[in-house]
């Protein structure tokens, strides 16, 4: 099957039991055993749900891997996969990465001796230097929130293969459907399952896809294990997201594109991040990887515009966290995203007090212009109030 058809029947369309289009909601929390030591293939939701297990199916088909798991959140999934090291080991971890996972590293694992170095994966000598012997993985997103930095998967898998570590990829902007970064040479995929696969801001999820036996064995116990798992209502939600994401996608591509096109001719903006645009660092690499430039455009004002004015300006662009949503959401990295990284090591990666990231919609493309134009408008730092 195509991505399109796998996005609704990948999972193995209509549920085996009792033939429905859509996987029913099997809230329960334990299950019936006909005798001792039997069961009839479930026993505890925390170990396994037939619900959960038809988005774990859907997700490892759309990424091409071995098995998937959900999680209750994209920072549980993240939690899960870090699980599988000891004290003593070392992650690489990209310059330009999500706040979250920063803060799980440096406030919760660092604690059991489980410690990361930042690395520029854009510069693959630099990046391959940063492997010393104690280094077991390396985490990377691309292109990376809230900077949009496309990283060569391909070639930073072909490193750490020969260097004997996993790769890492948090592919939550991009989805499967424009990319899938365990045929380009990955060993685990990260998504948060909030954001694009869910697609409609009314569930919080996380999801881990492995490409072999033996890791899918062990992010398995670890899953049960700790119990960090996806209740089965959200299951069902996120399961019926992923199958209009790729008539979502497609829509928030276009806009994306459009919007940042129309950002990057303003005398108003002084830098676009996008890599749908020919212009930017990455599009060439994002080109090779990816079907296309994504819903994510991050940008700074020029000088005279005030960006607490745009950011309170806008009316159908919500200023709110997170992303992905059928609805256009910004943000303020600095300040709301990337606040648990330290002040010194953003404004060195280029996450500056001035950058705003914009999480585009499937709204009609010419009102969200307009909005933005309104608000850049009153945004104008010599603008005189008129009461």
């Amino acid at each position: 099957m195509k991505t399109d058809t796998q996005l609704i029947h990948g999972h193995g369309g209509e549920d085996p039991r009792t033939g429905a289009v859509n996987v029913p909601i099997y809230q329960t929390s334990t299950f019936r055993q006909p005798e001792l030591g039997h069961c009839l293939g479930y026993e505890y939701s925390r170990t396994g749900n037939p619900t959960r297990e038809a988005v774990e199916k859907e997700i490892a088909v759309l990424e091409g891997g071995v098995a998937g798991f959900a999680f209750g959140s994209g920072m549980a999934a993240i939690t899960a996969v870090l699980s599988l090291f000891k004290s003593g080991d070392r992650i690489v971890i990209g310059s330009n990465v999500y706040g979250g996972t920063f803060r799980v590293l440096d406030k919760v694992f660092n604690n059991f001796g489980i410690t990361y170095t930042i690395a520029d994966t854009l510069d693959l000598d630099s990046f391959e230097k940063a492997i010393a012997d104690d280094v077991v993985a390396v985490l990377v997103e691309s292109p990376a929130n809230p900077l949009m930095f496309v990283t060569d998967l391909k070639a930073v898998s072909e490193i750490a293969r020969r260097h004997g570590i996993l790769t890492i990829v948090d592919n939550t902007f991009m989805t499967p459907y424009l990319q899938k970064p365990l045929e380009l040479g990955a060993d685990i995929i990260v998504h948060s399952a909030t954001k694009y696969l869910g697609g409609h801001s009314d569930l919080v999820a996380g999801l881990v896809v492995v490409n072999d036996e033996k890791l899918a064995e062990r992010i398995a116990f670890l899953q049960n294990a700790t119990g960090g798992v996806l209740g089965p209502f959200d299951s069902f939600l996120l399961l019926r997201g992923i199958k209009t994401l790729g008539v979502r996608m497609d829509r928030h591509c276009s806009n994306a594109q459009y919007i940042a096109e129309y950002l990057q001719k303003s005398p108003a903006v002084s830098k676009v991040y996008y890599p749908g645009l020919e212009s930017d660092s990455g599009y060439e690499v994002n080109s090779r990887q990816a079907r296309a430039g994504g819903g994510m455009i991050s940008f700074e004002l020029a000088e005279g515009y005030d960006h607490r004015k745009f950011l309170s300006s806008t009316k159908i662009i919500a200023l709110a966290e997170s992303l992905g949503g059928v609805e256009s959401l910004v943000c303020h990295p600095a300040s709301m995203t990337h606040a648990s990284i330290p002040k010194d090591i953003r404004e060195k990666v280029g996450i500056t007090d001035g950058l705003i990231r914009l999480s585009v919609g499937i709204e009609d493309k010419d009102d969200l212009v307009e909005d933005i134009e309104q608000a850049l408008e009153a945004s104008k730092s010599d603008r005189i109030e008129i009461s």
